[in-house]
């Protein structure tokens, strides 16, 4: 059969069960990849090698016997390492956690391995999952796969580009506000934000608790959709997870007559490339049959001041855990108990983590909760009004990813201009909403670019759909020429 990294998930897969290839043939050959490429890429922080060779020889001794495979059998996953694998190191890219090994698997490992999947390794990330570039990694960058010279996007950067360069053919990242969407757009591959709650963020560690959500990458829309049959399970060790049965995602080319809304008034900063890529998307739903219509989103420009006040303010506290004292790194030089918190945070957490510890611990400070935090909660629901507003107009709303391509390591060295990279991305996790991301074409450099669908609360499954029908229109993913 042809190069297996050439396969997508489904394909690999469907080859492993019918005899065509075995596990460990699957296993071997990945491992290889990445020890021969993750050097110059940093897409993983560990490789776990030898639990995936096990893993496939067991894999392939019950497909001896005829036992019952799972859905993700033999396909080759990389975890992002802010998600538990039990007796495995998580260190959130972080110094603080260098030494932190997981007690207990998250749920969506837990689902994941009983469904067969082989897990590769972990992959690198922002610190705690803070930002848009994985620039901010307390171990190294992750390169993007199409030129090395240019960021994955964050903060899921690691399995981003460890998808693109098809090291795997799965992975798993986290979205707080658009760190799946945006290194999926980065490196030309296809992302996926559900619906909060949808997947269980049990054992996630986390970084806003009322805007993380656990979603997967892939290298086509159908491999999305066969990971969440997986993932899109109730969890009763999580609080805020759904109590919904598994969705069944079936996929076809027909898009006919549904309605799709863009915020036209949020467009008219893209300049003439990325505006002239967005309309050939618009052409080819319309082309499909969709209907196009604008949606008044004109709240959404107080997205950016919304997000990094509710984030960094549910940073601030689930941070404060990391203390020095019960797990992670603890000041070697500390004399007493305050030294012990105070240094131990000074020389574990990086620079954009204790940023954001302090601008969230300053906007819940007594006398500017009310100023700050509050008011960024009723804007948050303000937010939410509005797109039930636009879905009562129309099925989905689509707009850019990013501004902009991948751009080059130190282009932005300004903070602001960092956080407004996610200003199309955010909105989706303030409001709860389920959030896609497909290639949609190439700029003139060359570099990935994408177009995000976003849809109501609860409608993951017609989403995918959507994305499945412009994706099977298009065929814009493709593997980077360096890793053919």
């Amino acid at each position: 059969m042809k190069n297996l990294h050439h396969c997508s998930a489904t394909e690999l897969r469907n080859a492993f069960l019918k005899g065509d290839v075995k596990a460990v043939e699957i296993a071997e050959h990945f491992i290889k990849r990445i020890d021969q490429h993750n050097k110059e890429l940093g897409a993983f922080l560990s490789i776990l090698g030898e639990r995936a060779l096990v893993k496939a020889e067991h894999l392939d001794r019950k497909k001896a016997k005829n036992l019952p495979l799972g859905k993700l059998a033999g396909i080759p996953i990389a975890i992002k390492d802010n998600t538990h694998i039990a007796g495995e190191i998580t260190t959130c890219a972080s110094k603080f956690l260098s030494n932190y090994r997981a007690p207990f698997d998250a749920t969506v490992t837990k689902l994941i391995e009983q469904e067969d999947a082989l897990i590769l390794g972990k992959t690198n990330l922002d610190e705690f999952a803070m930002g848009s570039s994985n620039e901010n990694s307390a171990y190294y960058p992750v390169k993007n796969p199409w030129n090395p010279n240019c960021v994955a996007g964050g903060s899921s950067g690691g399995s981003a580009a460890a998808v693109s360069a098809r090291l795997t053919l799965l992975s798993t990242g986290s979205d707080t506000g658009g760190s799946i969407r945006l290194p999926a757009g980065f490196c030309g591959i296809v992302g996926f934000k559900p619906t909060y709650g949808r997947v269980s963020r049990y054992g996630l560690v986390a970084y806003g608790s009322s805007l993380d959500q656990i979603g997967p990458f892939a290298v086509n829309v159908e491999d999305i959709a066969l990971t969440m049959e997986v993932m899109g399970r109730h969890c009763e060790q999580d609080a805020t997870s759904l109590d919904f049965p598994p969705e069944r995602y079936e996929l076809k080319k027909d898009i006919k007559d549904i309605t799709i809304g863009i915020p036209f008034e949020l467009l008219e900063g893209l300049n003439e490339e990325m505006r002239a890529n967005f309309d050939q998307a618009v052409e080819v739903l319309k082309g499909l049959g969709a209907k196009i219509i604008n949606v008044d989103l004109a709240i959404l420009k107080y997205t950016i001041a919304t997000y990094y006040i509710l984030a960094t303010a549910e940073a601030s506290t689930n941070l404060a855990r990391f203390d020095g004292i019960r797990f992670g790194n603890r000041a070697t030089s500390a004399q007493t108990l305050e030294e012990v918190y105070e240094l131990s945070r000074k020389e574990g957490f990086g620079t954009e983590v204790k940023r954001r510890i302090l601008l969230g611990t300053y906007v819940l400070s007594s006398g500017f909760q009310d100023a700050y935090y509050k008011k960024a909660q009723k804007v948050r629901t303000l937010m939410m009004d509005a797109f039930d507003k636009a879905f009562e107009a129309c099925d989905t709303i689509i707009t850019p990813v990013c501004a902009t391509g991948a751009f080059e390591f130190g282009a932005l060295m300004d903070p602001l201009q960092m956080y407004l990279q996610d200003i199309f991305t955010i909105p989706a996790n303030l409001a709860g909403l389920p959030s896609i991301s497909i290639p949609s074409g190439f700029d003139k450099r060359g570099m990935p670019l994408s177009l995000q669908m976003t849809g109501p609360q609860l409608c993951d499954v017609d989403l995918v759909q959507y994305a499945y029908a412009y994706e099977q229109a298009t065929k814009h993913a493709k593997i980077p020429e360096a890793f053919l």
